[in-house]
């Protein structure tokens, strides 16, 4: 290996033959058929070895393409390349009129690799970033393309895939007509008696935020929809001044607050587009439970907060629509889903995983894809119904499984 790569936090320094930036859909098709072993390294945001291609394998970036995005106004759609990032992507779709039902926190994360893991912004009746998405493009391990799109039975296997398939080359994902969005903060909200469902449902995005110091929210975003009616939020009072979702942390690169409209693209997000969030300072992990459970994994985690404060930066809480994509950590259940930001110490903050993983036990999560956690494999995979399904679709289009890392394998149990 002639370079040192590493993720965006700089945990994982990936181990790899190669690394390839091809600059064309033929030269990439050509080294994807000519290696024994591939992974596909995105925007470098996840904080596992998921894309960790190992000592004899290749490493794919896709940064070196052409920037692909192809609106379809009057079809309502975008056909994005697999590069490209959702900063990029949203400022394209805004200006012919149009926007993203759904944005993560970081706008600065590739599409292609968000959707790969199952990443999700925010909302009760929103889906999980890959919920919009209507057909993908694969280079599978013979250099041959393979699109699927709604309706194919294998569709729902295939877009938050692992990168167990093949190379995302491109995603064509729905649209909608563009809206504005205003953010509200408010702050110190106790979580002694906390209607949770209730706070959730006040707007189209809520976020609450709590550093586990006391048993409370420090903040809660709520991001209103401007066509939407205006929230009554009785719990918390709003924010005196403008705020970010660590503690103490200056906001000057949050996107606006204290009820501002603006694009969708502006709000949704907690950070600005044209600030990236530096790296190397932080791990992160998340579960995704059953959302009728909120309440009673809130109540675990307030039961080992001492446990948790001392290496938590910060933690934030956010629901999500069920989806039928079958890995997806959304499958099947309306979701609640508790991220947590830790301080850049594994050593520390692994036992901590440990105990978090403990204490919601009983509710089933699922862990998001890309951060780190210690779940079993064994238990993991009983978690996904369909998991058979989507081996059986990883044999079929990789039979010998030139895209599976050990990550994959113990998904997959192989």
């Amino acid at each position: 290996m002639t370079e040192t790569v590493t993720n965006w936090a700089r945990n994982i320094t990936y181990a790899a033959k190669e690394v390839h930036r091809p600059r064309s859909a033929e030269e990439l098709r050509s080294l994807v058929a000519s290696s024994a072993k591939v992974r596909v390294l995105g925007s470098g945001h996840s904080f596992n070895r998921i894309a960790e291609p190992g000592g004899e394998g290749a490493l794919l970036s896709l940064a070196a393409l052409p920037s692909l995005i192809e609106v379809d106004a009057a079809a309502r759609t975008v056909r994005v390349g697999g590069g490209v990032r959702y900063a990029e992507l949203a400022a394209a779709v805004h200006r012919r009129g149009l926007a993203l039902a759904n944005m993560a926190s970081l706008p600065h994360i590739s599409v292609a690799g968000s959707v790969a893991t199952g990443t999700h912004g925010s909302g009760d009746t929103n889906g999980p970033l890959s919920s919009s998405v209507r057909e993908i493009e694969l280079v599978t391990a013979d250099g041959e393309t393979v699109t699927l799109a709604r309706g194919d039975e294998r569709f729902d296997g295939a877009v938050v895939n692992l990168g167990a398939l093949g190379v995302v080359t491109a995603l064509t994902l729905d649209l909608e007509p563009a809206y504005e969005v205003a953010q509200h903060v408010y702050v110190d909200l106790p979580l002694a008696g906390l209607d949770h469902a209730a706070v959730a449902a006040t707007a189209y995005s809520v976020s609450l935020f709590t550093d586990w110091r006391a048993p409370r929210f420090n903040h809660v975003w709520v991001k209103r929809r401007t066509d939407r009616p205006l929230p009554d939020f009785p719990w918390a009072p709003p924010a005196a001044e403008a705020v970010h979702p660590v503690p103490g942390m200056p906001a000057v690169n949050c996107t606006e607050q204290f009820g501002v409209p603006g694009p969708w693209h502006e709000r949704l997000p907690h950070f600005r587009a044209g600030f990236t969030p530096s790296s190397g300072a932080e791990l992160q992990s998340e579960y995704l439970l059953p959302r009728a459970d909120a309440t009673r994994a809130l109540r675990a985690l307030a039961g080992i907060r001492d446990v948790v404060a001392p290496v938590l930066q910060v933690c934030e809480v956010r629901t999500v629509a069920a989806d039928t994509q079958w890995l997806s950590p959304s499958h099947g259940r309306d979701t609640v889903a508790f991220h947590f930001t830790w301080i850049d110490n594994f050593a520390a903050v692994l036992p901590v995983v440990r105990r978090v993983e403990e204490a919601l036990g009983a509710f089933a999560p699922r862990p998001h894809w890309g951060k780190v956690f210690e779940v079993d494999p064994a238990d993991l995979r009983g978690r996904y119904p369909r998991l058979d399904g989507f081996r059986a679709l990883a044999d079929a289009l990789d039979p010998a499984g030139k895209f599976r890392n050990a990550f994959v394998r113990d998904v997959l149990g192989d």
